[in-house]
């Protein structure tokens, strides 16, 4: 499935403000759009309907007035989702991308060297890789990449991220890109025997591509690991399948924003010297549910902003583990963490009478409030910002090993204590 790149400006740079479309190069993009769409657009009904609106504009005079190929090339793809949105489907000015592509055979070592070092700079994709506390694992990737070279990062980074309870996958800036790296990276949250993830069919019938998971793969299976996908209205296309697939197959919970919404797979056509188009050939069935996301979206089991999602999924994470039957010191350790990201989530709020009555001594640990927040030193240590949890304790940003809990004696404060991840609590009396 191609990444739509084209929709987020020229693959080319190119100086085209003085550009101009005459009737004669308004004529050929129309006829050549129309013979592709009959070749190869993947549903021949409403082709018909396609075809039929652009001719006739073409002869009602429509496009006379647009001077500029850019107004020009959006006229026509406004005009055919009218009749029928497809977000893959539309035609692009382009005349360097055209040039380019027909000189394609002749590139020189070069200009492959470049391609692959724009690949490599940009890690394939792979954008950010981490292990965040409660051994939550996080991954951050923004393209499914064609690049043979790209499975070498993605066995590496499923290898750093092997040994995590829970996994967040984040797919809110992931425009698409290769189906094969999808059926790739969703074999390794899935076991054996294979599981059969999409399938696309053409205008033609007999055709049918499908794919499956992998019965071998390098490394481990991540099948036991609690499984997050983040998505925001910019996941598209093969990001969409990855989500789309996991979903369907209750392997993942999805978590943001309804995605973009391209369920089918496309390639670029050149249309005339300065015109190119983007052209479904493909339609993704999923083998569940027998339809796909095209126009609707994947939509999220939890709908979170897209600024909120990360810190969803950490407590619905953090939540999770916290409530598996394990050994104490597993399930302590579980929801300490998840204390700190449900606080994230959703901050306590302490009145200001309250905050007041914690400041003073307590041994070598001084409290005081500034600007509307307590702050915490010991002896010979920096300040710290404290973050309630709830009334009476409170965590730390700089430092989440630590916390600081007020002991009372009816209304009346009478101590701390600092408690640990591990060991015992280590208590001083208010001076």
């Amino acid at each position: 499935m191609i990444v739509c790149l084209l929709s987020c400006g020229p693959l080319f740079g190119q100086d085209t403000q003085d550009a101009v479309v005459d009737s004669a190069e308004k004529t050929a993009v129309i006829e050549a759009l129309c013979e592709n769409l009959e070749r190869e657009y993947i549903f021949p009904d409403v082709t018909e309907k396609f075809v039929q609106t652009l001719k006739e504009n073409l002869q009602s005079g429509k496009y006379d007035g647009i001077e500029k190929p850019q107004d020009f090339a959006r006229a026509i793809t406004e005009d055919m989702a009218s009749v029928h949105r497809d977000r893959h489907l539309n035609v692009r000015f382009d005349p360097d991308w055209v040039t380019h592509e027909k000189n394609r055979k002749e590139l020189d070592q070069g200009a492959i060297e470049l391609r692959q070092w724009r690949n490599r700079t940009f890690n394939y994709g792979f954008r950010e890789i981490k292990i965040l506390p409660g051994n939550i694992g996080y991954l951050k990737f923004d393209s499914f990449s064609y690049d043979t070279n790209a499975y070498d990062v993605a066995i590496g980074a499923m290898r750093f991220l092997a040994n995590t309870d829970a996994l967040i996958i984040d797919l809110r800036s992931n425009g698409g890109g290769s189906p094969e790296m999808v059926q790739f990276l969703c074999s390794y949250f899935l076991d054996n025997p294979r599981k059969h993830l999409n399938s696309f069919t053409y205008r033609e019938k007999e055709k049918l591509t499908q794919y499956w998971t992998y019965s071998y793969l390098p490394g481990k299976r991540l099948t036991e690991v609690d499984l997050y996908v983040l998505t925001s209205r910019d996941t598209f296309s093969a990001a969409e399948e990855f989500a789309y697939n996991l979903k369907s197959l209750e392997r993942a919970v999805i978590i943001g924003e309804t995605t973009g919404g391209g369920g089918h797979d496309n390639k670029f056509v050149i249309l005339t010297d300065r015109f190119m188009m983007s052209l479904p050939f493909a339609r993704a069935v999923n083998p569940v549910t027998q339809t796909n996301w095209e126009e609707v979206g994947v939509k999220p089991d939890v709908r979170a902003s897209g600024n909120e999602a990360l810190k969803t999924a950490l407590a619905l994470a953090g939540k999770s583990l916290s409530e598996r039957e394990n050994p104490p010191h597993i399930k302590s350790y579980h929801e300490w963490y998840h204390d700190i990201y449900e606080t994230a989530l959703d901050p306590a709020t302490i009145n200001e009478e309250t905050l007041r009555s914690y400041v003073g001594t307590y041994g070598p640990r001084t409290i005081t409030l500034e600007d509307g927040s307590l702050f915490y030193q010991r002896e010979g240590r920096p300040k710290m910002k404290m973050v309630p949890i709830a009334e009476n304790d409170f965590m730390f940003d700089e430092i989440d090993y630590f916390r600081i809990r007020f002991l009372k004696e009816g209304d009346r404060v009478v101590a701390v204590e600092g408690h640990g991840l591990t060991g015992a609590p280590d208590k001083h009396l208010k001076k």
